[in-house]
Order: structure tokens, then C-alpha cells, then sequence
């Protein structure tokens, strides 16, 4: 049975290509980090890729940023599709980062609202500057695309 279920996972995992053109084309990461309590605790967050990582901004003293200073193992998931045909996903599995270099918190800021207002990349710099002043309040958030497991159930429709 194992062997079936392997084969089959391996059929519809995505290629380095299609979980590139995935994240970058995608909504939103739900993050899990493990809560006050020791259960996770899931918060949807906008995302950008940049170098193999994947950055998200948020308030300094909110409390995924708490959850993150004390225990970094986090899990992310970014899904699409509604029927089971349809499903594609990514799962990210790493400790994630808390950085409070105020140059990256605005570089990240500023494409997340290119990513996800629309705003023209041409804008950028601008972006950047406007943002210097709210950056202090805030930290970027930064994962690992090293441990990543795909699925594209679309792969399945085809065969």
C-alpha cells in the first residue's frame, strides 16, 4: 500500500519550476506557529519570495511575533483549487526568522503592495521611502523554501 500511496505523491508533486511559478503567482500563506498554549496557532499572511525565502511582514508585538521569538518551528501552507481535482498546494516546513533591519522590513512592504494592491513595481523606491517611518513598529518574517512538499491534483485529471 505504501508503495501505491509513494508512487502517487511522486506522481503529482510539482517540479522546482511549477512550485516557483506557484508561489510567486500565490495568495495568501497560512502560518503556524506553536501558541502560548503549545497548539499551533494558524495566521493567514501576504507573502514575497526573494532568494529562496519567503518574507512576510506584520507588528512587532503581535503575537505571531511572540510565538515566533519563542519557538521558531513553523509550518505554511499555501493551497488552491475547490474540487479534489483541482487541489494545488505547497507545504513549508523551517524555523522562521524575526528580522528587524528596518531596510528590509521596507523592502518587503513595498512589494507586497505591488504583489497584492496592484501598485506599479516602477513605484518601489518610493514605497520604500513613504514606508521608512511605520517600519520601526514592525519586524519582516522570513522562511526557508528548503523543506517543501507539493501537490498539483490537476496531474491526476491527466493521466
Amino acid at each position: 500500500m505504501m508503495d501505491v500511496m509513494g508512487k502517487q505523491r511522486s506522481e503529482i508533486a510539482m517540479s522546482a519550476d511549477e512550485i516557483s511559478d506557484f508561489l510567486n503567482a500565490g495568495g495568501t500563506v497560512q502560518l503556524a506557529l506553536y501558541g502560548p498554549d503549545g497548539y499551533p496557532d494558524i495566521t493567514p499572511m501576504w507573502y514575497v519570495v526573494d532568494e529562496g525565502m519567503l518574507w512576510m511582514r506584520t507588528y512587532g508585538k503581535s503575537q505571531k511575533v511572540v510565538n515566533a521569538r519563542r519557538d521558531p518551528r513553523c509550518c505554511a501552507l499555501i493551497e488552491t483549487g475547490d474540487r479534489y481535482l483541482e487541489l494545488r498546494g505547497v507545504q513549508i516546513t523551517g524555523d522562521v526568522q524575526v528580522v528587524d533591519d528596518v531596510d528590509r522590513i521596507c523592502w518587503v512592504a513595498a512589494r507586497l503592495m505591488v504583489k497584492y494592491e496592484g501598485v506599479d513595481p516602477e513605484h518601489i523606491p518610493a514605497l520604500e521611502a513613504a514606508y521608512r517611518d511605520r517600519a520601526p513598529k514592525q519586524v519582516a518574517l522570513s522562511l526557508p523554501l528548503d523543506r517543501l512538499v507539493s501537490w498539483d491534483h490537476r496531474k491526476m485529471a491527466l493521466a
